[in-house]
């Protein structure tokens, strides 16, 4: 029989040869044990997930697929260096070669652009057929209908925290001109079924999880949707966790009906205080003069807020880094997380400031959203350097930690899930002492 390895590659610590690694999986991706489904019976299956686990480059696989996500490409493209040397057939696939297959090209035998429900039986097809496979495998999905039950146990061997993912839709209706969702997505969000969704929820809940977490790029894409599957999961009475935009707090009803389904934790995307950056970036839809109400809105409705922000807008300063400080400690944020502006290669942005000569350089190995590849606007990219440090270390110094999480005012509401925003936020402290951006995976 036949053999194929799915490896989903961790990345390099900053500036160096190490690995990050985890003693668990907390967030689990949903892409292999769906993937895992779509395998033709005769074809065994080995699962890596390298945070967790050491690659066996004398595996007896046939076939080697490496999903690398974002500056994870570099430690994909390592691993596949290893397995090509000892004659195995290669391919990737990710967010990141779906950008820039080229990027990969010298380095794999073929990479799968984007959806891979189609593409990797087609791959696996063509290996069985001809020992090969073709540069390319682009199928996009027109549509979520009929998708398999993943193969969750998959996941349930290795070591994992105490939740499963659930994929409810794709994609987003916007166009930031800096997200590589937009470049893939082209600003469609498509929902799946309804049933479909919660035949894989209860499938959960029957494994012994009391926790799921919706890993939607904007689960309030579709606003009608999202208020269906809401009253479908209340009675299930479980927690959840997702990720939308601040829009959701526009709509005090859907808020309502979301805490009430059993979310918890929500990560939102506001990006920014200043608003002029914003609008050039081709999100004006959202309104900085609001975050501090909605996101109040969203801590009343019984929701612990995970921010996302950006340094380095055309409308950011020193000055405007140090207030982002002080928004943040004022709104009690538990879990913030900071990025510098980074224009991805494939993203429009990256065109953009391409044509208008503001790339500093094209070595990838610094596009990390750690490191200023851009010039700003009223500041220079050693000043945006320094105050993205400043920033997360001042954000996430002992006591600051103790206000926004233990001390935070809705504590005696949800003690667990701010306990767990506590533990989240000593990982992210440490990781920040290493020089490395916070992340949980």
């Amino acid at each position: 029989m036949p053999k194929l390895l799915l490896i989903q590659s961790t990345q390099y610590s900053a500036g160096s040869s190490k690995l990050c690694k985890q003693s668990r999986i907390y967030f689990p991706g949903l892409a292999f044990p769906l993937l895992a489904a779509y395998l033709p019976d005769q074809w065994q299956l080995e699962l890596n997930i390298e945070v967790v686990d050491e690659i066996n480059f004398d595996s007896d696989a046939d076939v080697v697929g490496i999903g690398a996500m974002g500056h994870a490409v570099f430690r994909a493209i390592d691993i596949a260096k290893e397995f090509r040397k000892r004659g195995k057939t290669v391919f990737m696939g990710g967010y990141m070669p779906s950008l820039i297959p080229w990027f990969v090209d010298e380095y794999c035998d073929g990479v799968i652009i984007g959806d891979a429900e189609i593409s990797l039986p087609e791959l696996l097809d063509d290996f069985e057929k001809t020992g090969t496979i073709k540069k390319r495998y682009d199928h996009p999905l027109k549509d979520l209908n009929c998708l398999p039950l993943p193969r969750y146990e998959l996941l349930m061997e290795k070591r994992i925290g105490f939740m499963l993912p659930v994929q409810a839709g794709r994609g987003c209706p916007h166009l930031c001109s800096y997200c590589s969702i937009a470049c893939i997505y082209k600003g469609r969000y498509i929902a799946r079924p309804v049933d479909e969704v919660m035949r894989d929820i209860k499938r959960i809940k029957e494994l012994g999880f009391s926790y799921f977490y919706l890993l939607d790029d904007n689960i309030i894409g579709n606003p009608k949707f999202l208020d269906e599957l809401c009253d479908r999961i209340r009675p299930l009475k479980m927690k959840w966790a997702s990720q939308c935009s601040i829009n959701l707090a526009r709509n005090p009803a859907l808020l309502k009906k979301v805490a009430d389904s059993g979310c918890r934790i929500m990560s939102l995307g506001i990006e920014s205080i200043t608003q002029q950056g914003l609008n050039q970036l081709n999100k004006n839809w959202v309104n900085t003069g609001e975050h501090v109400k909605l996101l109040k809105r969203i801590s009343d409705a019984g929701i612990i807020p995970a921010t996302e922000m950006m340094l380095g807008t055309d409308s950011d300063t020193v000055d405007s880094i140090r207030n982002t400080y002080k928004f943040v400690m004022k709104s009690g944020i538990p879990i913030p997380k900071f990025y510098i502006l980074t224009p991805m290669p494939g993203s429009v942005l990256y065109e953009d400031y391409k044509k208008q000569g503001r790339l500093l350089h094209e070595d990838y190995n610094y596009y990390t959203a750690t490191n200023c590849v851009h010039t700003p606007a009223n500041m220079t990219p050693a000043e945006l350097n320094q105050m993205y440090w400043w920033l997360y270390k001042r954000v996430y110094t002992l006591p600051n930690i103790l206000k926004r999480t233990l001390l935070n005012r809705s504590f005696l509401k949800h003690p667990a899930t701010l306990l767990f925003a506590f533990f989240v936020n000593l990982k992210y402290r440490k990781s920040i002492k290493n020089g490395d951006a916070p992340n949980i995976f």
